[in-house]
């Protein structure tokens, strides 16, 4: 089987972001931006989905930070889309729920074709190294709209915001691993035979 893999960049009057995911391996991450706490998270995904990733990301936080976070996570799911390059011959839909010490969030996501994010967590407000915990949203927006998936995020209980999103992000990372573990099919697993990555 042919690795899976996608390199993709974009620059635009708030940000600067290059972009290179591999699915299949080998696995390692560099990843660069201004925001440690997202660059954390980042690394986090990529770890427990075993997937390769760099990014190098730049933008106008002095601004707003949430056009760099949601413009990252665009990136991100659209890196992805490219290097599966269609949604047929895959196991489609996977969820994950994952302890990080006091907290616990479940992950179910669709590569349907159908964008769509519902995000059931509550977050405390107190920056994590200087960014609002509440953009993490944005960020899995962004990627939810990007790669035509459908996301349910759920915070079960939490003993921190650092907890939660670390939860988060491991369990995006390990339900997305098994979405895209081949079928060894080439037919969609649809009812309707097709679904348009």
């Amino acid at each position: 089987m042919k690795k899976r893999t996608a390199s993709l960049s974009r620059e635009t009057k708030e940000t600067d972001i290059s972009v290179t995911i591999r699915l299949d391996g080998p696995q390692g991450t560099d990843i660069e931006t201004p925001l440690p706490f997202m660059t954390h998270m980042l690394d986090s995904f990529a770890c427990h989905g075993r997937f390769g990733l760099e990014m190098k990301a730049a933008g106008d936080i002095e601004v707003d930070p949430h056009h760099l976070v949601e413009d990252c996570g665009i990136m991100l799911g659209s890196a992805v889309t490219k290097a599966l390059e269609t949604f047929d011959g895959i196991q489609r839909a996977g969820f994950f729920t994952y302890p990080m010490d006091g907290s616990l969030a479940t992950v179910a996501l669709d590569l349907c074709g159908r964008p769509n994010l519902v995000w059931n967590v509550e977050l405390g407000g107190e920056p994590l190294a200087g960014t609002d915990p509440a953009l993490f949203r944005d960020l899995l927006k962004g990627f939810a709209d990007s790669l035509k998936a459908t996301v349910h995020v759920n915070a079960h209980y939490s003993d921190g915001d650092h907890h939660i999103l670390e939860a988060v992000f491991k369990a995006l990372g390990r339900a997305l691993r098994l979405a895209i573990k081949p079928l060894g099919e080439g037919d969609a697993l649809s009812t309707k035979g097709k679904i348009d990555a």
